[in-house]
């Protein structure tokens, strides 16, 4: 009895926490969120050229290399 009592109260303190997170952004603090700090990727080019680099370096092919690198360094 106590473990499902335990169950139920973990259950619902855990969903109440869930929805605790869905809150509305007012307009002036949309800016906060759109910083570049707070992408996933802030630097998407960067990161892309170095995906290329390293595909073609390696001798097996990948998603970002068209062919397939001769593991030499060569393009």
């Amino acid at each position: 009895m106590k473990v499902t009592h335990f169950i139920v109260i973990f259950a619902i303190m855990l969903s109440v926490s869930g929805l605790s997170g869905c809150v509305q952004v007012a307009a002036w603090e949309r800016g906060n969120l759109a910083k570049p700090q707070m992408a996933l990727e802030p630097t998407p080019l960067q990161s892309a050229i170095q995906a290329h680099v390293y595909g073609s370096r390696e001798a097996a092919a990948s998603i970002n290399s068209s062919g397939g690198g001769g593991g030499c360094g060569c393009f």
